[in-house]
């Protein structure tokens, strides 16, 4: 009996001993509140990786991406305006005020960035009044489009960062008209009619890495067809992988909200 009561509570300790370490971990933290993107999904803009896959770096890692900074290269196009913002620090904006009817350009920065990076990109059509409409007046009328795309590389290496795809995550705070019978009045009037909008502020901190954007819609893609890019599109050699993106509206979406996080790969 005083040899088996031995081998019941040798075989207990050993247990707890090696049971030990998972008892005591902790799930490292987790950025479920941001789109996310992984560099290595930008070689294959349509392959999905698993949610947990991005979000699960150590803290050991997170520190090292964090302490890191490189050069980043942001080559970006916009029917027909842009901001676009590392967190809420103001990056670059379309050199060509929103104001102007005809505001197609191409623009490149380089800026410093260590990962994770949270970019966020203010995106507006030109409209020339709450109708959402241009060329009023004329025989011209009409409603117009917009779209965006982009692409981010290492400044020093040339090393694909990220690019505008269905990883992004957009909302629409500007919409005109509701009804695009707009077009053909003769003395369209905003919020009359056909000629009806909505319109909302910005979220509050939506810039922030910790804002959450789950309720937002993954960015809608558009073929260079749909979106018919002008002047500065062909001065980029843009990577396949790098997609038009915009509202679910490309006519009617004027101002669209879209934010992503690249981690390290």
């Amino acid at each position: 009996m005083n040899y088996r009561a031995c081998y019941i509570l040798l075989g207990i300790a050993c247990l707890l001993v090696s049971c030990g370490g998972e008892l005591g971990s902790v799930p490292p933290p987790s950025y479920k509140n941001r789109a996310k993107v992984v560099t290595a999904v930008v070689a294959q803009a349509t392959a999905r990786v698993a949610p947990s896959n991005n979000s699960s770096n150590s803290s050991n890692s997170s520190q090292s991406n964090n302490s890191q900074s490189i050069n980043v290269k942001a080559e970006l196009w916009a029917d027909n305006w842009f901001a676009l913002y590392l967190d809420d620090q103001l990056i670059k904006e379309d050199s060509v005020p929103i104001t102007t009817e005809r505001s197609f350009n191409a623009e490149t920065v380089t800026f410093p960035a260590s990962y994770p990076m949270h970019f966020n990109v203010i995106l507006k059509d030109y409209i020339q009044n709450n109708t959402g409409l241009e060329y009023i007046g004329t025989n011209r009328q009409q409603i117009g489009n917009g779209g965006f795309i982009g692409q981010f590389t290492n400044a020093d290496t040339g090393e694909m960062i990220g690019v505008t795809n269905e990883w992004w995550k957009c909302t629409v705070i500007h919409t005109a008209p509701l009804n695009n019978a707009c077009a053909a009045e003769a003395n369209p009037v905003a919020g009359q009619g056909a000629c009806g909008f909505t319109s909302i502020p910005e979220p509050t901190d939506w810039k922030l890495p910790t804002f959450d954007t789950n309720s937002w819609l993954a960015a809608s893609l558009y073929s260079a067809a749909q979106v018919s890019p002008k002047e500065g599109y062909d001065t980029i050699a843009w990577k396949p992988e790098a997609k038009f993106i915009w509202g679910p509206d490309l006519k009617t979406n004027n101002t669209v909200l879209c934010s992503v996080t690249v981690f390290k790969p």
